[in-house]
């Protein structure tokens, strides 16, 4: 069982591929997001129901996260073209990137025994976290619902 990451933890270091073919790396997140604040979300597969409606959610309340000086990063195990159609399917607006070899999923404690539909199984464990300027964990969620997180986050944030 991967280990759960906590407030205060320091935040497992990646370098991903985009949707766009780009490497981006959790301190360039950081670094570009003005107040220096990154949301980073795990989901299970692009172009699903439940993972449609929480990436068109982080879409639809980038411009609020933005002006609160948060960056947001969606992280599946999907290749980075299939990412690309599910992009441009949706309008999609936030940053997509590529875990094929799960390595970060299991770092952040977000891959392992989750239950689906009563059976217990291994998989993406739909997880969101903030990260703060210093590399630290702000918020952790695991198994979060994809419909109303958001709204959810949000509300935790005070935006």
């Amino acid at each position: 069982m991967t280990s759960r990451l906590e407030i205060g933890d320091a935040a497992p270091a990646f370098t991903l591929t985009s949707d766009a073919g780009e490497e981006v790396s959790l301190d360039e997140l950081v670094a570009s997001s003005r107040g220096g604040k990154v949301i980073v979300y795990f989901y299970p597969a692009a172009m699903t129901p439940g993972c449609t409606k929480q990436a068109c959610d982080f879409t639809d309340s980038l411009d609020a996260l933005t002006a609160q000086g948060y960056a947001v990063v969606g992280i599946s195990p999907d290749k980075p073209e299939k990412l690309a159609k599910f992009r441009e399917r949706d309008g999609l607006t936030i940053t997509l990137l590529s875990d094929p070899s799960k390595e970060t999923l299991m770092a952040w404690g977000a891959f392992g025994e989750k239950k689906l539909y009563g059976k217990v199984v291994e998989g993406v464990i739909r997880s969101t976290f903030v990260v703060d300027g210093d590399g630290k964990i702000e918020y952790a969620a695991y198994n979060v619902k994809a419909t109303g997180h958001v709204a959810k986050l949000r509300k935790d944030l005070g935006i």
